[in-house]
């Protein structure tokens, strides 16, 4: 049925919160990629199979969902229920029954499966009382984990379209842009480009056509914000996609999404077919004059194409290379018509912003980076996951109070933060305040939003080695700085990682970074060398233990370290025998072992597992 007019979207809406309100009790199965992988799918048929046996799904009273991504991907498979906020952590297909029988039809809480706090050792009952979710702000993913993602009904139930149709029905264009220029909205994809400056540059550019592009690719290792707003509120990004693209007078837009990502385009595909039947979508929007469409372009996966003219060019049937920096996409974009590009978290902000107003979304943050961030904390962190804070939040809130510190005793060492071409933060600057200015400073960057911990285990110049080898492969190769640059820069970083350096390659290293900076065609060599950078300003200390010690104190360089067991602390338990590769520890039960330094490979897998620091390294 297609919604004719704005009084016919005011009737359907009323419908559907009515329905809303209908359901006493919720049950949400968590079914993002993360959870999915753990085995949510069958948790979720098992689930439905038993009550279709008990006959409970004819109670319109009860709604199983398939949610989004919960956000404690560490936990997973999650099972929430609402009203109740009950939190069932590790859940399995043999659970179902008796979490049926239990929870569902009962209200017992089955203690196993709640959540156990680190530090207290107790149960929690609800998601709230989790120190994860209780210190958290959640605005982009707001619906993330809480509705089916393929439901427009429940969307629109929850208040989705409300900002569309007040757009369309009260507000001019320009109205629209001028709330987001109060909102003072920043694009959330990495540059941190003011969206309301870019969107009024696309409107006052020469052209009568004009498009509007949503950066889905997401290629930064560990990085997966983009992917489960996609995956979990497709219609929210498509939403904020719509009034963009009525305030800047676009009539066609992509939503560029990359090959890894299936999941995603099946929902964003199918929110895009379910608003077309509606009438949000396509010719004449809610019977009104303004008309907007979307296609999805599918990604080869090429970090590059995360670069906006790139993209555009790949979405065009290109090779994915980036254009010289003094052509603006928004006079000459997508086919070199005047374009805005914003990436997914960017446009799920936009109906939140023309809901409450762009002074509410201004009055949290800081004084130059407003709203909130969404930020996927992986590495050496108890609670891997998505969180989403205020910005100004400070590192150590993310990744101690919300992410809870790192695991098995190990120490903090490092964070980094904005993908390949972000920078690496030691301990001292744990109450930096993430935000896009401040990070920067601190020698970093914002980013999308990837925030990797570190441990004392980790070597830094191995983490510099890697990020660089990544950003070889990534290299369009189109602009001999980079291409060759970076090259160099990995040839000197694996020499001092293999006990060749010198203090001279720390100087050419340096010379390269300056180069790779100023003379790069785009952001991705611009911003290549500060890992390396960032990891010499603050670990000088191990380069120089590289290069003049020829040690690796974390033990991860092979060439530089040497394993050998304290013979007054071991106790015989033989736990590093089992997990040595090459069987090169030898010793009998309950005595002090040894290890053959002929035959040790320097995998360091007894160096973890040893639980008395027995094992030192050389």
């Amino acid at each position: 049925m297609k919604v004719a007019s704005l009084k016919e979207f005011e009737v359907l809406r009323a419908d559907a919160k009515a329905a809303q309100e209908k359901i006493r009790k919720k049950i949400l199965v968590c079914c993002g990629t993360g959870c999915l992988a753990a085995g949510s799918g069958k948790v979720a048929a098992a689930l439905r199979a038993e009550l279709v046996r008990k006959g409970l799904d004819v109670d319109v009273g009860l709604k199983m969902n398939e949610t989004g991504c919960r956000g404690l991907c560490e936990l997973g498979p999650l099972v929430t229920f609402e009203p109740s906020g009950i939190f069932y952590k590790g859940v399995k297909a043999s659970d179902v029954a008796e979490i049926v029988e239990k929870t569902i039809e009962g209200d017992e809480v089955i203690q196993r499966l709640l959540y156990r706090d680190k530090a207290s050792k107790q149960r929690v009952e609800t998601y709230e009382e989790i120190p994860f979710y209780k210190s958290q702000t959640r605005w982009a993913l707001r619906n993330v984990g809480l509705m089916a993602p393929k439901d427009i009904t429940e969307y629109i139930g929850r208040g989705g379209f409300a900002a569309l149709a007040k757009v369309l029905s009260t507000m001019t264009p320009e109205e629209v842009l001028a709330e987001v220029e109060t909102a003072k909205l920043r694009g959330r994809g990495g540059g941190g480009f003011d969206a309301g400056r870019k969107w009024r540059s696309c409107v006052n550019a020469k052209g009568d056509e004009r498009y509007l592009v949503c950066n889905g690719d997401e290629g930064d290792p560990g990085a997966f914000m983009d992917r489960t707003i996609m995956e979990g509120d497709p219609y929210g990004v498509i939403e904020g996609m719509v009034i963009a693209a009525y305030a800047i007078g676009a009539t066609a837009g992509f939503i560029y999404v990359r090959q890894e990502y299936p999941l995603a385009v099946q929902h964003l595909n199918t929110a895009i077919e379910k608003m077309r039947d509606l009438g949000l979508l396509g010719k004449k929007i809610l019977g009104t004059e303004f008309c907007f469409d979307i296609k999805i372009a599918r990604g080869g996966g090429a970090f590059v194409c995360g670069e906006s003219s790139a993209l555009m060019r790949s979405i065009e049937g290109k090779v994915g290379e980036p254009r010289a920096k003094y052509i603006h996409g928004t006079e000459k974009g997508l086919y070199d018509k005047p374009t805005v590009l914003g990436n997914v978290e960017t446009f799920i902000n936009v109906p939140l912003i023309l809901e409450k107003g762009g002074a509410w979304f201004a009055s949290t943050g800081t004084e130059r980076s407003k709203g909130t961030k969404a930020f996927s904390l992986v590495g050496k962190v108890q609670n891997t996951g998505l969180v989403e804070v205020p910005m100004g939040t400070s590192l150590r809130e993310i990744i101690f109070d919300i992410g809870g510190g790192v695991p098995k005793g190990r120490t903090f060492k490092a964070v980094q933060t904005g993908g390949p071409s972000g920078g690496c933060l030691p301990a001292s600057h744990l109450d930096t305040r993430v935000d896009f200015d401040t990070l920067t400073e601190a020698g970093s960057m914002m980013g999308s939003g990837g925030m990797v911990v570190m441990d004392d285990r980790t070597c830094m110049v191995d983490v510099a080695r890697y990020f660089t080898k990544f950003l070889v492969n990534e290299s369009c190769g189109k602009c001999v700085p980079c291409r060759e640059g970076l090259q160099q820069m990995l040839r000197l970083l694996t020499e001092i990682c293999e006990g060749a350096g010198t203090l001279r390659h720390l100087e050419q290293i340096e010379n390269l970074a300056h180069v790779l900076k100023m003379g790069s065609l785009c952001a991705l060599g611009k911003s290549a060398a500060n890992p390396v950078t960032s990891t010499l300003r603050y670990f000088r200390d191990e380069y120089l233990e590289h290069i003049e010690e020829k040690k690796c104190s974390a033990g991860v360089c092979r060439a530089l370290c040497r394993y050998e067991i304290d013979e007054e602390k071991c106790t015989g338990c033989t736990l590093c025998t089992s997990v040595c590769p090459t069987a090169c520890i030898t010793g009998e039960k309950k005595t002090p072992h040894e290890i053959d330094q002929e035959a040790c490979i320097r995998c360091g897998s007894c160096f973890d597992v040893c639980g008395f620091n027995a094992i030192r390294i050389l």
